[in-house]
């Protein structure tokens, strides 16, 4: 991890919060009490920042200094509010293509996604705040600087932007080995948002039960799976290919 990928003490902490600096991880010492952890906590939670409690032996290993117990990730990038970004694509007449991601842990998965989701104009990434991977550095360079040009919404809630996105008027596509629906018949030429779920569980049964279409790549070998990276790949390019056909901007 490079140095100006965190830091560490609760006053600076504080500080970098209260001053507007994106937060991206949160970790505080199991055992850490007092005033001004309280009010960390506090403005953490104000802030829609999730804390992890863990051993000091975690802190150290992200930094060897001084830390008073508290260590913060600062996101290489700044997230942009779902509720604000799709209201303004459907003004400005663009026809939403978000990419929803369920669970994705591996950076490089991750990465890569972003990389072909840019190549392919999807509008935005939504990315739950917990359990998930984040934008930091080996991200951007595993998606070779796409995640730079790339909105990203961290929602607290996977399930209610889902919901969010179905009830602003996008298709919610699913993109699951369980269903028997090929990935080719849909349409996605209206306002449409693909979901990629995690490779060990997949997508929620929560958002699963959202989804307006479960679509499945068909696979012929003795491999039950696709990597994420690729089927996500697979599917945002279908929906390029459809609107292409239908001589729809794909941008």
């Amino acid at each position: 991890m490079e140095q100006n990928e965190h830091i560490f003490g609760i006053h600076s902490v504080i500080e970098a919060i209260e001053s507007g600096r994106t937060i991206d991880k949160l970790f505080m010492k199991k055992d850490l009490n007092g005033e001004l952890a309280t009010r960390l906590c506090h403005l953490a939670k104000d802030h829609g920042i999730a804390i992890q409690r863990v051993p000091v032996e975690r802190l150290n290993r992200i930094t060897r200094k001084n830390h008073q117990g508290v260590v913060a990730l600062i996101s290489a990038i700044d997230y942009c509010s779902l509720h604000q970004l799709v209201p303004t694509l459907f003004d400005d007449g663009v026809l939403p293509f978000i990419l929803v991601l369920d669970g994705i842990t591996d950076v490089r998965n991750f990465g890569a996604i972003a990389r072909t989701a840019e190549c392919c104009g999807v509008n935005a990434i939504v990315i739950p705040s917990r359990g998930s991977v984040s934008v930091g550095a080996d991200a951007v360079k595993t998606s070779a600087g796409a995640l730079l040009h790339m909105p990203v919404c961290r929602e607290a809630s996977l399930v209610k932007a889902v919901e969010y996105l179905r009830e602003s008027g996008c298709q919610i596509v699913c993109a699951t080995e369980k269903s028997s629906i090929n990935y080719t018949t849909g349409d996605y030429t209206t306002p449409v948002a693909i979901v990629m779920g995690a490779e060990d569980i997949g997508i929620s049964n929560e958002i699963l039960r959202i989804a307006d279409t479960r679509a499945a790549i068909p696979m012929f070998g003795k491999i039950g799976s696709l990597n994420v990276g690729v089927a996500a790949g697979v599917m945002m390019y279908e929906v390029v290919r459809q609107r292409l056909g239908a001589d729809l901007e794909v941008i």
